[in-house]
């Protein structure tokens, strides 16, 4: 995983700005935490159908779920895909540079997937920060 990655450091900047947020490894990858991961990092799903080289992984809203599968866009990872998680290929297979991929919706679904993770204590400090009534 080389650190210069500019996806990552794109994905790192959003998920480290949550409250309580922390990078990890998982499998060698970086991962975004709080008690538990609500973001993973360049994961491919099983039997090489889909391997791209910069995705993010995350838990996505139940009410936006459906429509995230029905977007040809992402995908059902390996081993992490029947926990609920999807898959989105941030640099579409390389045809996507990072200054082209669109951060305001990569942003929420990395806050969706925070908040179905992060305790009670660590949404209502967001909330305070976004100056919402949680």
């Amino acid at each position: 995983m080389a650190d210069d990655d500019p996806y990552l450091a794109r994905v790192r900047s959003i998920c480290l700005a949550l409250p309580g947020a922390e990078e990890t490894s998982s499998h060698g990858r970086p991962a975004f935490r709080t008690t538990k991961a609500f973001v993973n990092y360049r994961y491919g799903p099983k039997g090489g159908e889909h391997k791209p080289d910069h995705t993010l992984l995350v838990l996505p809203d139940a009410e936006d779920e459906a429509a995230l599968r029905a977007d040809s866009r992402y995908f059902v990872p390996a081993y992490l895909g029947p926990a609920g998680w999807l898959g989105l290929d941030l640099s579409d297979d390389g045809a996507t540079a990072p200054d082209d991929v669109d951060w305001d919706e990569v942003a929420e679904l990395v806050e969706a997937s925070y908040r179905r993770t992060a305790p009670a204590r660590l949404l209502r400090r967001l909330d305070e920060v976004a100056g919402r009534d949680g």
